[in-house]
């Protein structure tokens, strides 16, 4: 048997940079081309909800979009139609042994990820979302911001200066956290529990590029486009016209709990082997996994897959090194 060149590993590196690419390109922006996407109040909750800065707001497929149902030639469509912004929310507790949390799910769906090559877009589909994840402890202050993409990708925690110190994982970093070519703040500091986050979305690829926190009663720094919100389960019971409704996701193995039409090809290629599922950068279901029957994971290491679900938070957490 042949040896391998020793050089052979570098030539893995610019096939690495190329799939960064497509995050590491600064966004350069004119004001008209940016905005704030907000929903004026949650009557569901007394914090405020988080709101979006969308750059290149120009491009429809940056745009935060309602989910809607259709019948083309007799075959049920899911498509996210940018003409109406909507949030859809729920909220879950969970109990670890000191305290029981409250997380406040927001989700937002955007039509999809544009093919491009250079820079290459690895996550290349339809029907993309973002989840971003408030919890809040017994006394209603906010001390975690979870974001993560609806495929369980690129999932970043960031503490608030709620979060007491002890529950912090070992050696986390003062500033910055690296999250698969973006850097994002590693701690967020709010002066009163209803000060909000705004989420900056990077422009095609939809990844959360930055967290920040919008002090109560400051101007929002572009111009507002009101969204609706709607609760997580309407996601589940769409209408299809003639009084039918439909879910947003599969019902039926071998893609139960994925959405509908958000195969994404390029990330079944080149990760399927490595994290051992077909359909891996898929967006799913995210709530329980006994419903959806499909794990919300976000390590590709097939055996992280229970350990990593962020279906059960305080597992989820605690694979982390949070010591809530």
């Amino acid at each position: 048997m042949k040896h391998i060149p020793r050089r052979l590993p570098l030539l893995f590196v610019p096939v690495v940079l190329f799939l960064l690419v497509g995050c590491a390109a600064q966004v350069q922006n004119r004001p008209e081309d940016v905005r704030i996407v907000t929903v004026s109040a949650n009557a569901n909750v007394k914090l405020p909800p988080p709101v979006f800065l969308i750059s290149e707001w120009q491009q429809m497929y940056n745009r935060i979009g309602a989910v809607r149902a259709e019948q083309q030639a007799g075959h049920e469509r899911i498509v996210i139609d940018p003409s109406q912004a909507v949030f859809y929310f729920g909220k879950f507790l969970f109990t670890t042994q000191k305290d029981t949390y409250t997380n406040l799910i927001y989700r937002a769906h955007f039509p999809r990820v544009p093919f491009s090559l250079v820079p290459f877009h690895l996550a290349y589909g339809s029907n993309v979302g973002i989840l971003v994840v408030i919890t809040v402890d017994s006394d209603h202050k906010p001390i975690l911001v979870t974001t993560a993409n609806t495929c369980g990708c690129y999932v970043a925690v960031i503490p608030t200066n709620y979060l007491p110190p002890h529950a912090f994982p070992a050696n986390w970093p003062e500033t910055k956290q690296n999250i698969y070519g973006e850097r994002l703040p590693s701690r967020l500091s709010l002066n009163a529990p209803d000060d909000t986050f705004l989420i900056a979305v990077r422009p095609a690829v939809n990844r959360v590029m930055d967290v920040q926190v919008i002090k109560k009663n400051d101007p929002l720094p572009h111009h507002e486009i009101i969204a609706d919100i709607k609760a997580l389960a309407e996601l589940k019971s769409l209408p299809l016209g003639n009084g039918e409704t439909t879910s947003m996701f599969y019902d039926d193995w071998p893609l139960q709990g994925h959405v509908k039409g958000a195969v994404k090809p390029w990330e079944s290629l080149l990760l399927s082997l490595v994290s051992l599922d077909l359909f891996v950068g898929m967006d799913k279901e995210y709530g329980s996994t006994a419903e959806s029957g499909n794990p919300f994971y976000t390590s590709l290491k097939p055996w992280n897959r229970k350990a990593s679900d962020m279906n059960d938070f305080a597992v989820f957490l605690e694979f982390y090194g949070w010591k809530l």
